[in-house]
């Protein structure tokens, strides 16, 4: 009887026993009681248990000792009707009465798949017995390959099988390799070698032996060592000294050891020829040869290979796998080889050298992290049998590291999380600048009608602040998003601390003491001062929210150079020179699950109502806008330090940078009236109304356009337009479209830009270019009329 139906029927006696007790231990006959119940008896015992299964309890008996089988298992009665099924049949071949339908579908289209399911079908109904291995799509979008056999039961009936063999086949691929390679080193050695079996017939010979013999190495196998070799070795003889006739007839000295072996039942001789012996020191030197060519497979592999005893403990290892764990040969060979394995995948890979010592499993594969060396080593460890006469003796063991393309898979999706995030910021915040604009706007309109004596002033002029508060927010969207517009300038950090000083011990309160320690020549540094300002207030305030019952925070800044790319998360600064601002405190710590998030537009860990999650997602857009970086080190109960890196400008350089001049600086602050055209082209009627209302106010001709196309018809129509005032972001053509074709056509017409992203993201090309101007939205009616009066006087 087949073994799988010893284990069907062990099932099915031990399921009865379960659901009907009877005396004595009749249950346990196990072999003896499967191999005398046919598959047609396991069939009956099924359909009788089914009849007599009348409870919930019993028929939950039959199903958990179904479940308790490692494959899945699916049971038709010669009606086709199923009679068992267990939680992994469920899974692989579904609910349906096809077994094969869901199969299929993971198959997407294999032919070679689909054929096997054919000949799997025939087979369950001609009462026949058939295996397929076939591939197929996993869950997780891998291929993965099933072992599916259908078997027939005595009296009628199918029995379908499933098991996952990825692992096997796996196993089996870097077999395959590993004998190609050792079959290729033993052609190429620079001895001759063969073996015979005992009625004196070629086995095998290698290359270099077939080359001196003068035939190919595929017609000698079976040909006689007389008729090839003119003599056969004496089977007593461990070594000998021999001439045997080579290619052409002609005759050479050689000196041939051997050895006798059992190969399954089989006596065989393996022999090793050297050609022109001189004596012992020809011989020398192809050990010699033989044992470097080793060496270059094992010491010089790029992966670690490590040689396991019975016992698990390292016999030997080659440099690659002491490179990995950082000790040397001495300090690794004798130890069991679990001990470099880091403590949380120990216990796994220990079970997996078990099952392979104990010939239960044919090889494995799986995932662990080495443990001995600072950093964290990720690698993939493939377990292979070494066998000596048809026994384990031992294991090979394969390092592969992984730990560069874990890294690079974390830096790829964090960049892609930032990115998409970024952009989300981003594209909110431009659409919010518009909304502000209007409201601001109107409210400057308002406010021309409406003064501090009207009943009517105080509720605008709240309008209007909760406005600009809200303004506010869309800037430190824009900051993570790195599209906000700066005016960074030349400063020191040192002046930039002492004068923030005073205002940061008021935020902290008493309860938090303040300490500032300057490093010397630090020199200067290229950021917009105000938002300088505001990436330390963010970290203060989180400072003090982190130490309500009190602490200390420390500002240390100190000028470093860094010699290599330095990596942290998915940033990786490059080498340079460096103003590290560190920012510490002495709170509560962030946990490990939440560091990697911290940064996040709208992530907060403070309680609901507590603030807005844009605190650190500012600080890290602002910084990252200005070419540095900021990183953080934190634990729960022992603090956090948040480090600042920005690159540093020695005093020489610094002075050939040109500084920025802010947008907004108007000498025209007291009169904005004016007189001209001005052409104003915005997709959005509330900002393009508020915009039109408020030059006609300034005594301005203003004409409008809702797009750039409408835009280059009012031009070709008009003659006298002095100055264009358009949106960048507009759907069909965009403003730096239209700003182009007018520089071209008419290069007398000034253009100002309107955007809500920084002026070198909206200008683009047009960055410092002669007749364009840039206007940051949102702006109110005061930033609308002196931006066009200064560019009108440009005009004249």
């Amino acid at each position: 009887m087949p073994a799988v139906w010893s284990m069907v029927v062990s099932i099915g006696l031990l399921t009865a026993a379960a659901l009907f007790p009877m005396p004595g231990d009749w249950w346990a006959l196990g072999p003896i009681a499967a191999a005398a119940l046919g598959s047609g008896s396991l069939v009956c015992l099924l359909r009788g248990l089914t009849r007599r299964a009348e409870g919930a309890e019993r028929v939950r008996r039959l199903s958990a000792a179904l479940n308790a089988d490692h494959r899945a298992r699916l049971v038709y009665d010669q009606n086709g009707v199923v009679l068992a099924r267990n939680e992994l049949a469920r899974t692989l071949f579904g609910p349906d009465d096809d077994p094969c339908a869901v199969l299929a579908n993971r198959a997407q289209g294999d032919e070679r798949a689909d054929e096997e399911f054919a000949r799997l079908k025939l087979a369950a109904r001609r009462g026949g017995t058939y295996v397929a291995e076939i591939s197929v799509i996993g869950a997780d979008g891998i291929r993965d390959w099933l072992s599916v056999s259908v078997h027939p039961l005595d009296g009628g009936g199918v029995l379908w099988s499933g098991e996952d063999i990825s692992a096997r086949r796996a196993i089996e691929e870097t077999l395959r390799r590993e004998h190609e390679m050792l079959a290729d080193f033993i052609d190429f050695m620079p001895v001759g070698f063969y073996s015979a079996d005992t009625e004196g017939r070629f086995r095998f010979v290698n290359q270099h032996l077939a080359e001196w013999l003068g035939h190919s190495a595929d017609t000698l196998i079976g040909m006689d060592l007389v008729d090839v070799l003119g003599v056969i070795p004496n089977p007593e003889e461990d070594r000998a000294e021999m001439r045997l006739k080579g290619r052409n007839g002609d005759v050479f000295q050689a000196f041939v050891t051997h050895t006798v072996f059992d190969e399954g039942g089989e006596t065989l001789t393996r022999s090793v020829v050297v050609r022109d012996l001189m004596p012992e020191r020809h011989w020398e030197r192809v050990l010699r040869t033989s044992e470097r060519r080793f060496h270059w497979l094992f010491d010089d592999a790029p992966v670690g290979i490590v040689l396991v005893d019975p016992d698990t403990s390292v016999s030997l290892c080659n440099a690659a796998f002491t490179t990995m764990i950082g000790l040397e040969a001495d300090a690794v060979n004798g130890l069991p080889v679990a001990e470099f394995i880091a403590a949380e995948d120990r216990a796994a890979a220990t079970d997996q050298l078990a099952r392979v010592l104990m010939g239960t499993s044919p090889g494995a594969h799986l995932p662990v992290r080495l443990a001995g060396r600072d950093r964290e080593m990720v690698a993939t460890l493939f377990v292979s049998p070494a066998a000596e006469e048809g026994a384990v003796s031992g294991l090979m063991l394969h390092f592969i590291d992984t730990t560069e393309q874990k890294n690079l898979e974390l830096q790829f999706a964090q960049s892609q999380k930032m990115q998409a995030m970024g952009q989300l910021a981003g594209g909110v915040a431009h659409d919010f600048n518009n909304l502000l604009t209007a409201m601001i706007g109107f409210c400057d309109l308002l406010l021309q009608r409406h003064g501090p004596g009207d009943a009517s002033f105080a509720d605008i002029m709240q309008i209007k602040q909760n406005a600009n508060r809200a303004a506010s927010l869309v800037r430190q969207l824009l900051a993570f998003s790195r599209r906000q517009a700066l005016q960074p300038r030349l400063f020191d950090v040192t002046d930039a601390l002492a004068e923030l000083s005073n205002l940061l011990r008021r935020l902290l309160g008493e309860t938090i003491e303040l300490s500032i320690t300057h490093g010397r020549d630090l020199g200067l540094v290229r950021v917009d001062p105000g938002q300088f300002d505001q990436v330390i207030i963010n970290l203060a305030v989180n400072a003090r929210d982190a130490m309500p019952g009190g602490g200390q925070l420390t500002v240390v800044t100190k000028a470093i150079h860094i010699d290599r790319p330095y990596q942290r998360g998915a940033d990786v600064m490059p080498p340079g020179n460096y103003v590290l601002i560190e920012v510490a405190d002495t709170g509560t710590g962030i946990s490990q699950d939440n560091l990697g998030r911290i940064f996040e537009p709208f992530f907060s860990t403070k309680e609901v109502g507590a603030g807005t999650g844009l605190g650190l997602s500012t600080v890290y857009g602002i910084v990252r806008q200005t070419d540095g970086f900021v990183f953080v080190d934190s634990q729960p109960g022992h603090g956090s330090t948040f480090s600042i890196y920005l690159p540093r400008l020695d005093p020489a350089e610094a002075g050939a940078r040109v500084k920025s001049v802010p947008v907004d600086q108007s000498p025209h602050a007291g009169d904005l009236t004016g007189t001209g055209t001005i052409l104003i082209v915005e997709d959005e009627d509330a900002v393009r109304l508020f915009g039109a209302r408020a030059l006609r106010n300034k005594g301005y001709r203003v004409l409008e356009a809702r797009s750039g196309e409408s835009a280059l018809d009012v031009l070709r129509g008009e003659d006298g337009i002095d100055v264009l005032v358009s949106d960048v972001v507009m759907p069909g053509m965009d403003g730096a479209t239209l700003a182009r074709l007018v520089r071209m056509e008419r290069p007398r017409i000034q253009v100002i830009l309107m955007s809500g992203y920084a002026e070198d993201v909206a200008l683009g090309e047009f960055s410092g270019e002669d007749g364009i101007h840039f206007l940051p939205k949102p702006f109110s009616l005061k930033q609308l009329a002196g931006k066009v009066k200064d560019v009108m006087g440009e005009v004249r």
